[in-house]
């Protein structure tokens, strides 16, 4: 047995998380991540200090010949069933490969909700100038808007129900075998230059999605070239939103293997009181939304309370968190 997994059994014995024992010997949770993944190893000070630590002698540590016969898995993480899940090589690389395949799946489902009013909007221009009656552009743009909406939850529900043995890694405490965190930080390493550009790309289309429209706007174009303007201007976002979720999508997921980021042990706590409360919040936006665009009937218009939610969701998280650590 080398010395990263004796790391790996001496910690669990203890029923320490690797934050609980970097804690303890002063360094980083990398620190003690790499050294079980055997990509590093820890200086003769830390070696002593381990040794300490687990009651157990440097020679155990060191010595590969010298096996440990009495190893019991214990965890103090404290999460919603109060255990640690492992996590082996054969299910890190089925979940990667899932994720590959469903997120491109997961984004053109999003970019299609995006697009779906935008031959109502045409449809409704085109009324507006005699091209084609008022009742039959807005029934053909209803029609289509509705069989978008449902591909896309179909695509989303096909998605969910692929990766949903894999849900526990959201919200859950994990342990990797050996190797597996090796492995899932060259492949992030390796997906850094796409998530760059990628990111790049969506950005600027965002910021520049509105030129269009505001140059018709100041060019005092008509009502018809503005409508225009509004269904080139969704089509953009959805593109860009499209290149958001498909690179933002697989970094999650080395994330989720390595426990980094939005998915720490500390920020998994958080996120499982705080679902309860993301989920309301994007069923009421939901419900809102359909209620404004039937009462109303402008769809065209009714897209906006998306824009609108996004930007105000993060403001909402922010004080459920408050009012959450106020009460604990």
């Amino acid at each position: 047995m080398i010395l990263a997994d004796k790391i790996i059994n001496e910690r669990k014995k203890c029923g320490w998380s690797q934050e609980e024992l970097a804690d303890k010997l002063g360094v980083s949770r990398q620190s003690v991540s790499k050294w079980e993944g055997a990509q590093s190893v820890p200086d003769i000070q830390k070696i002593i200090q381990m040794a300490d630590l687990f009651s157990v002698s440097t020679d155990y540590l060191l010595k590969d010949e010298i096996e440990c016969t009495d190893v019991e898995v214990v965890s103090s993480y404290d999460d919603t069933d109060g255990q640690t899940v492992r996590v082996s090589m054969e299910e890190a690389n089925e979940y990667m490969e899932l994720e590959h395949k469903y997120t491109p799946v997961v984004a053109n489902a999003v970019t299609m909700c995006i697009a779906s009013p935008i031959l109502l909007i045409f449809l409704a221009g085109l009324s507006e100038i005699n091209v084609i009656s008022e009742n039959l552009g807005s029934g053909i743009g209803v029609i289509t808007l509705f069989v978008m909406i449902i591909a896309a939850v179909c695509m989303f529900i096909k998605s969910s129900n692929a990766l949903e043995k894999f849900e526990f890694l959201k919200n859950t405490a994990i342990e990797t075998e050996y190797g597996v965190t090796g492995i899932v930080k060259e492949r992030k390493k390796a997906f850094a230059q796409k998530k760059e550009r990628y990111t790049i790309l969506g950005v600027v289309m965002c910021i520049g999605c509105a030129i269009p429209l505001m140059i018709a706007a100041f060019a005092e174009a008509s009502d018809f070239i503005l409508i225009c303007m509004v269904c080139i201007l969704l089509a953009i976002v959805g593109i860009a939103v499209n290149l958001f979720i498909r690179v933002g999508g697989i970094d999650e997921c080395y994330n989720k293997l390595l426990q980094e980021g939005d998915f720490s042990i500390k920020k998994k706590k958080k996120s499982s009181k705080t679902a309860p409360f993301v989920s309301l919040y994007w069923m009421l936006v939901t419900g809102g939304y359909l209620a404004w665009s039937f009462i109303s009937g402008k769809w065209e218009i009714t897209w906006i309370v998306w824009a609108v939610a996004g930007v105000c969701f993060a403001a909402y998280k922010q004080l459920i968190e408050i009012i959450l650590k106020e009460n604990n």
